[in-house]
């Protein structure tokens, strides 16, 4: 079958197979249905680009594209390739500008009907108290320089030991919240400067901070390890490394730009800049962008403790009161050094996830002991009107995808044609009809993200559930949305 003259074999049911051709190294997989794979995908640019990652020097087995896959900076979003770290590369275009964007859910022990009444309150005061919109700052006092670049070295260490937050937090955020080799000298001063009053802000774009509703259980067994039951209330966070992961990104895509000729490489897209993982460019990218990552998980801790104690005020009720509980924190778009089996060996790989989950499996040491025989908490938001779900890493994520799954519903609408279809419409009344209480900086935002402009999560989801990368745990509904 093609796509836009791309040819596709169907290896199974939602996994399709892009041959290689000319300078690829290995094939391109793409986890779809054939449904939203001909029909509303957008098809030949991100497609493209799959192919295009496919030339990267040292990229082992595929270049893989999750059900939420469009068009992106060099990758797609949804985008995930590992290289080896003795002859392969790091590539910005991999991770994306916005470092470590990532999602971070809560539980309380609260139901829907404890908070009917408040709802309105609740929001109000988390639009507040957490700084939304583009260039938010103030959440916190204004940090100084050592007090951010402690912050890249620490995580989320930094937030718990300034008080946002508890020790157990860091047990359940991935990597506990910090990457050890994160470098705060490898980052420019204007980074620095960029992150001084952007700690515990939320930003802008896709950026949101939910009240959810868990609407239906699907494995009792595994949302019990979760602490989840039904018409529970939940608290879901989706925000990165603000400026500062932005002006890394952006450091480092001028230096690596110029990388291809130094070190012989021919790639299909310049966006695609790179340079060998064991070379003084891609160790120096490497730590800045871990540092980068650390602000991010630092960010989501402040953020997490800040709306926890918006609840306590407007309910009236202390954090055990409430029943409030960190899940899990899990990063979206990063680059990491992990071990993977190759041809049954194993072998250290610098895995690129852009817009896509890490989904290890049951038994994984480097997921808490309190979900080692369910698999890890993945977490996949969709959109502001419909639904967010929670599901777990199997076995098959290991064998097929490096360990990752699908990071949300993707975006079916470019932001300007979403725009174009909000036109003369009530967008927050249509949302209230739907139950669903929103606070927003401006109409603009609300109408970028509108339900249309994303794919129907319903469908992401069930394909990684289908393939066996993941299971479907839980499918939480929006009742109050913060944007930026």
């Amino acid at each position: 079958m093609k796509l836009n003259g791309i040819e596709l074999n169907r290896i199974r049911e939602n996994l399709w197979e892009i041959p290689r051709s000319g300078g690829m190294r290995v094939p391109g997989r793409v986890y779809s249905s054939e449904q939203m794979l001909f029909g509303e995908h957008q098809g030949e640019d991100a497609l493209k680009q799959v192919m295009n990652v496919a030339h990267l020097p040292g990229i082992q087995k595929y270049s893989i594209a999750m059900p939420d896959i469009h068009w992106g900076y060099g990758f797609p979003i949804g985008g995930v390739a590992a290289t080896d770290i003795n002859d392969g590369v790091i590539s910005p275009g991999g991770v994306g500008y916005d470092i470590n964007c990532g999602v971070r859910l809560a539980t309380t022990s609260l139901t829907r009907d404890s908070i009917k009444d408040k709802l309105h309150s609740l929001v109000t005061e988390l639009f507040n108290d957490i700084p939304s919109g583009v260039g938010a700052s103030g959440a916190i006092k204004k940090l100084n320089e050592k007090d951010v670049k402690n912050i890249l070295l620490k995580g989320a260490r930094w937030g718990v030991e300034n008080g946002f937050g508890l020790e157990e937090d860091l047990i359940f955020t991935e990597e506990n919240g910090r990457l050890e080799n994160a470098d705060p000298g490898s980052v420019s001063k204007r980074a620095v400067e960029r992150g001084l009053d952007q700690a515990g802000t939320l930003g802008s774009g896709n950026h949101f901070l939910e009240i959810d509703v868990v609407q239906e259980i699907y494995d009792e067994e595994t949302a019990g390890a979760f602490g989840l039951f039904k018409d529970q209330i939940t608290l879901l966070i989706h925000s990165g490394s603000r400026g500062l992961g932005y002006q890394v990104c952006e450091d480092y895509l001028k230096i690596l730009v110029h990388s291809g000729s130094k070190f012989g490489y021919t790639l299909p897209d310049r966006q695609l800049a790179c340079a060998p993982v064991k070379s003084d460019e891609g160790e120096s990218y490497l730590r800045a962008m871990h540092a980068a990552a650390n602000f991010a998980w630092n960010n989501r801790q402040i953020m997490m403790h800040i709306a926890q104690k918006s609840l306590s005020r407007v309910l009236s009720m202390s954090r055990e009161d409430l029943g409030f509980r960190l899940v899990y924190d899990v990063c979206h778009n990063i680059a990491k050094i992990e071990e993977h089996l190759i041809d049954g060996e194993k072998k250290k790989l610098c895995v690129h996830r852009k817009g896509a989950t890490r989904a290890f499996p049951p038994e994984n040491k480097f997921i808490p002991e309190r979900y080692r025989k369910t698999g890890q908490p993945v977490l996949i938001p969709g959109d502001m009107g419909r639904y967010s779900y929670i599901a777990a890493g199997n076995a098959k994520a290991m064998e097929e995808t490096f360990g990752s799954s699908c990071h949300g519903a993707g975006r079916n609408l470019s932001r300007k044609k979403a725009l174009q279809k909000a036109k003369g419409r009530d967008l927050i009344k249509e949302l209230n009809a739907k139950g669903i209480e929103i606070a927003a900086k401006g109409i603009k935002t609300i109408a970028e993200e509108m339900p249309e402009a994303y794919k129907n999560i319903s469908e992401v989801v069930n394909v990684m559930h289908s393939e066996g990368i993941t299971t479907k745990v839980a499918k939480l509904r929006p009742l109050g949305v913060i944007k930026g």
